[in-house]
């Protein structure tokens, strides 16, 4: 995993577990380093479909399997890294500028990300040469 400071991390976000079905949350500035401005999620990939293909400027983004899984390739410049998110109470940290797409999405998969920002199209790189 490419890990070049706090650039990415596999966190777990608080886990309750209770007999009667378990919680779990995230609370901005405590299981996310940043204040949550924006939440959206991905789902009816189609089968071979891939999403992401950017790296973000100045936004970061925790990335949860909800349901199902997908693999996340990250890339920094020099080092790529896959990881394979499958279990709703773990995350995955991305810092700005680390390109990320996404691939290998299961059928009925759920991604859900927090972001730290507010949609903004200026704050992509959408061509890995210009990155």
């Amino acid at each position: 995993m490419i890990e070049n400071g706090s650039y990415v991390t596999y966190d777990q976000p608080a886990k309750i577990v209770d007999p009667r079905g378990n919680l779990t949350f995230i609370e901005g500035n405590r299981h996310v380093p940043f204040d949550i401005k924006r939440v959206f999620y991905l789902y009816d990939v189609p089968g071979g479909a891939d999403r992401g293909g950017h790296a973000l400027k100045t936004c970061k983004q925790f990335l949860i399997a909800m349901s199902g899984s997908f693999d996340v390739i990250l890339k920094d410049g020099s080092k790529e890294s896959r990881i394979h998110l499958n279990r709703s109470y773990y995350g995955l940290y991305i810092a700005p500028m680390i390109w990320r797409e996404m691939d290998n999405f299961s059928s009925g998969s759920v991604c859900l990300v927090v972001a730290s920002e507010n949609y903004d199209a200026t704050n992509l790189f959408v061509i890995s040469a210009n990155f």
